[in-house]
């Protein structure tokens, strides 16, 4: 075999793994803001004495829409149940409290639990106020809500580089297609000859563009990115955002290296 053909192995091996993790990726990728900052307001309704409530409604690749309600908290341990209800007062679902992601403790905030779950929109999903109860051990029922407005936003497009592209150089930035509706994006790289290794989030961005800093794309290297695209951020009715779509995973390589 020679050099040529062992790249491609290589490189056929490691696009492999991307459909593999890939929904694993996503659903680690898009923790909200709130989750790890922001403040109460007397006005905002997604608070409540015990932490942060949102739900998403999410465009992901390969499968029906979905909500993601979450309730993000420094008092895990208190927590007896959380449940989810429609804005008529109809359960739609529990959050399960043996699968949550932590936030580690910074300097000045304790350590969170953020509780997730995903379910497919049901077809009668109405627009309106959905509710979360949080019922404490002690018996204490603390009530949070966030707005909803069920509609989908498109997943970007128009990548460049475009998937399965070599590129000579290492690029100097990351570009897309405007996606209707969205006023944020989020891009995530990931190293493929690093098992996949993410290597690089951004902050939130308001243009389709992603300049990179020098060094982070490496001659030789393999690399997948996605885009998470937003409506909003931090809405006092919509909460982080209400409407999210993440893009299928885009590859390219650079030319170079040993």
């Amino acid at each position: 075999m020679n050099s040529n053909d062992s790249l491609v192995s290589r490189q056929l091996r490691c696009l492999a793994t991307v459909q593999i993790r890939a929904a694993l990726v996503l659903a680690l990728a898009c923790l909200p803001a709130a989750t790890t900052a922001g403040q109460k307001s007397p006005q905002d309704r997604h608070y409540n004495g015990v932490g942060f409530f949102d739900i998403h409604v999410c465009n992901w690749p390969e499968r029906p829409l979905f909500f993601m309600p979450l309730f993000s908290t420094p008092r895990f341990d208190e927590i007896d149940a959380i449940d989810v209800s429609y804005p008529d007062g109809r359960r739609l679902a529990s959050l399960d409290l043996t699968r949550y992601r932590i936030i580690p403790d910074g300097k000045k905030n304790p350590e969170k639990h953020v509780f997730i779950k995903q379910l497919d929109v049901p077809p009668d999903a109405p627009d309106g106020w959905y509710t979360a109860r949080v019922r404490l051990r002690n018996g204490e029922i603390q009530m949070a809500s966030d707005y909803i407005v069920v509609s989908r936003l498109p997943r970007a497009g128009g990548q460049i580089p475009a998937d399965g592209v070599e590129v000579p150089a290492p690029p100097t930035s990351l570009t897309w297609d405007p996606v209707a509706g969205a006023g944020f994006y989020e891009v995530f790289i990931r190293d493929q000859w690093d098992d996949d290794k993410l290597i690089f989030t951004s902050e939130l961005l308001e243009k389709p563009e992603l300049v990179l800093r020098e060094g982070l794309i490496q001659s030789g290297g393999l690399y997948t990115w996605t885009i998470h695209a937003r409506d909003v951020n931090e809405d006092i009715q919509l909460g982080d955002f209400n409407r999210g779509s993440m893009s299928e995973p885009v590859s390219f390589s650079v030319a170079g290296g040993e």
